[in-house]
């Protein structure tokens, strides 16, 4: 009976404990098909893993264990792939070429190590139409202005301050071929109103810099923005999307201010179709640098 009691306890606290943490497996299907031009392509093939993707498939894994007091710690693996043949497509280095880092955060914010998205990409995607699709004509057009990750990075996040929230990431100098680099962000998203600021400069590199906003009004939205790729190329985007309840439509617009050959006006139309919450079909045509790159698609989320 002792014995019994025991193990119960034992196992109770087994239960307690693991009720504490948790790993969750995720991941993403896009193919689809289409031309793009702009890499050279001049028939129509299948994409996967290409600039006329929604996105890029991945499959990743994810944990957090609460350690009392409001700490928590985390982690995050992920791994990229192609539909076309089951092959990694890699975003660098290594397998876990899109994730590979370790997090722990509090009331205070959050710290994190290794590889990861920049905090750059985030600024961007506050206010971007398309959610950083593989096709946004902003990113096309001018770049990240830091990329989009960075391995070895140490980066802080301040918690949320009624929607205003910063990060700041460092690489060094011997992490990042000899020259130190910082990346960051300011990010303001509270009801209609998204905005972000990004930040960006390794040594011996001019600064690189986007702004931008948005507002959004129900069933329509709005956005402009100003890009400065480390003093490359620059110019502005304007753009807006209307939403029809599952279905919804974006145009966004980029016009040069500085170019290294030529000023260009680029565009992006997009359509997508909501089946469910994690399923959508879409269907985007990119105008760039006067090339013209279409895709057909479908993207799934688990």
């Amino acid at each position: 009976m002792k014995k019994s009691l025991i193990a119960l306890a034992v196992l109770g606290f087994a239960g307690a404990a693991m009720a504490q943490s948790s790993v969750t497996l995720y991941g993403v299907a896009d193919a689809g098909l289409g031309k793009t031009k702009s890499a050279g392509e001049s028939r129509v093939n299948m994409h996967s893993a290409n600039t006329m993707n929604n996105g890029n498939s991945r499959l990743g894994v994810r944990g957090v264990e609460d350690l009392g007091g409001g700490l928590k710690a985390g982690f995050n693996f992920e791994t990229g792939l192609s539909l076309e043949d089951g092959s990694t497509a890699a975003s660098g280095p290594g397998f876990w070429s899109r994730n590979a880092n370790m997090w722990v955060g509090g009331n205070w914010g959050t710290f994190k190590m290794g590889r990861t998205l920049n905090p750059s990409l985030y600024g961007v995607a506050a206010w971007e139409l398309t959610g950083t699709a593989n096709y946004s004509v902003v990113g096309n057009t001018y770049g990240y202005v830091g990329g989009g990750r960075n391995s070895s990075q140490f980066s802080y996040k301040t918690p949320d301050m009624g929607g205003l929230s910063a990060e700041l990431g460092y690489i060094f100098k011997d992490d990042n071929a000899g020259a130190a680099k910082w990346d960051l962000n300011v990010v303001y998203a509270n009801g209609p109103i998204a905005a972000g600021l990004s930040a960006n400069k390794a040594k011996g590199q001019k600064v690189g810099y986007s702004i931008g906003g948005k507002y959004n009004f129900g069933n329509f939205a709005v956005a402009a923005s100003y890009s400065d790729n480390h003093k490359v190329r620059r110019g502005f985007s304007i753009g807006g999307t209307a939403t029809f309840g599952a279905a919804s439509v974006t145009l966004d617009l980029t016009r040069d201010t500085k170019h290294p050959v030529k000023k260009y006006t680029n565009g992006l139309l997009e359509g997508k179709y909501a089946l469910s919450k994690r399923t959508f079909l879409y269907a985007a045509y990119l105008r760039l640098d006067g090339e013209n790159n279409y895709g057909l698609g479908v993207r799934h989320n688990f």
